[in-house]
């Protein structure tokens, strides 16, 4: 099976998740992993699933301005954090409006800080509206991968990630047993 993992990250979290849930595939499947800013529109031709992800930005998806706040924070001296290259560049909102309709499976994921969504917000929930607007047939709900309040992942989020990856991998498998 080939699925392809876009994602967009600022501090490394996203792309940790994102190559968590790649590895989570196992051997035998090919699982791309691609920044946002690199996921060229050919790049899905083929593809069983695709998984979607971001970080949550002021409760929803990047903007802009939310990132250049990101880059801003990075810069700051002693803040231990790292500013992912190409993190300033086009997000997923961007890459999404340049997709045409697909008719294939996916998925969606968000990194943001732990408590109620009503209060973090969560990318994920856009990402999902905009794949479900253009065509996508989304395979499992939403899920979320929590950072702690200095931006860093939660311990036993990587591995969360690889069980969701897993997880994925045995619903497309049903699924596409189930339909032929």
């Amino acid at each position: 099976m080939k699925v392809v993992i876009v994602y967009e990250s600022m501090f490394g979290n996203t792309r940790i998740v994102a190559d968590a849930i790649a590895e989570g595939f196992g051997t035998g499947n090919e699982a791309i992993v691609v920044p946002v800013t690199q996921a060229e529109v050919g790049l899905l031709e083929g593809a069983d699933l695709i998984v979607v992800g971001g970080p949550t930005h002021v409760h929803g998806m990047s903007r802009a301005n939310t990132r250049r706040g990101a880059a801003d924070v990075a810069s700051k001296p002693g803040g231990g954090l790292t500013f992912e290259p190409g993190a300033d560049g086009p997000g997923l909102r961007e890459w999404f409006a340049g997709q045409p309709q697909q008719r294939m499976r996916a998925a969606a994921f968000d990194t943001r800080l732990e408590g109620p969504a009503v209060l973090t917000g969560r990318a994920s929930k856009g990402i999902a509206r905009l794949l479900r607007a253009h065509g996508f047939t989304l395979l499992v709900r939403p899920e979320s991968f929590l950072v702690t309040s200095d931006n860093h992942l939660r311990t036993g989020e990587p591995q969360r990630a690889w069980d969701w990856g897993r997880a994925l991998a045995g619903k497309v498998a049903a699924a596409a047993a189930s339909s032929s």
